[in-house]
């Protein structure tokens, strides 16, 4: 069996580190003994993008916010399901990942990084949306292994009122707030409907191929109601 080599590291603000590993064609992405992302399996990441373009793809000039590169797949599935006037922004934490994006894994991703829909910004997702109000038609948020924060205890924002409500602010009337989870969680559930959202579940397999384990990914409306719950 081909040996699993580890290419480079990133250190995680906060504390952890993020190793890149290859084995063959084969990449993987840890934090620890967890595996957080493998080239073998992109399903999920892929339908993250394809439930949003069910939600908003008729719009013109839409913008998304891809909070998270990870792998590239998600952005590689929006840029296949939007038209030419969308603008997709990426927000990815660590300048190790995107490098990784450039370099190593730069044929997982179909050199979407150089598409001119595509702006890249290196930094936390959370300000992005804090500071967007009204400017976006999607968020796409795959910045952890879900709700509750793995790899950084400060996603936990991201998910708790007060980040709900930011990208409830940050989000056009109608638009569409998608999370992946590896896993449910009743709790973002209940907080997502405090939060003004007209909400669904989905679970989707992590492969391609429709086999494997199954992830979820809310499907989070925003009705444009008023007199969301802060906390």
């Amino acid at each position: 069996m081909i040996p699993w080599i580890v290419l480079d590291t990133a250190k995680i603000p906060g504390g952890g580190e993020l190793r890149l590993k290859q084995r063959g064609s084969e990449f993987s992405i840890m934090l620890g003994s967890n595996e957080l992302m493998n080239s073998r399996l992109s399903g999920s990441e892929e339908a993250l993008a394809k439930l949003a373009h069910d939600r908003i793809g008729g719009r013109s000039k839409p913008k998304i916010l891809i909070g998270g590169l990870g792998m590239g797949f998600t952005l590689r599935a929006a840029l296949a399901l939007f038209g030419k006037d969308a603008r997709i922004v990426v927000a990815e934490l660590l300048p190790e990942v995107v490098e990784w994006a450039r370099g190593p894994m730069a044929e997982l991703s179909f050199a979407s990084l150089d598409d001119p829909r595509v702006e890249v910004v290196v930094g936390d997702v959370g300000k992005l949306i804090r500071d967007g109000a009204g400017a976006y038609d999607a968020i796409l948020l795959d910045v952890d292994n879900g709700p509750e924060g793995l790899s950084r205890d400060a996603n936990d924002s991201l998910y708790n009122y007060t980040g709900l409500y930011a990208a409830k602010t940050a989000l056009k009337p109608g638009g569409v707030l998608t999370v992946w989870s590896q896993g449910p969680d009743k709790s973002f559930s209940r907080r997502l409907h405090e939060s003004g959202f007209v909400t669904g579940e989905v679970k989707v397999r992590a492969s391609t191929k429709g086999s494997g384990a199954r992830h979820v990914i809310w499907v989070a409306a925003n009705g444009g109601a008023k007199g969301a719950r802060k906390a």
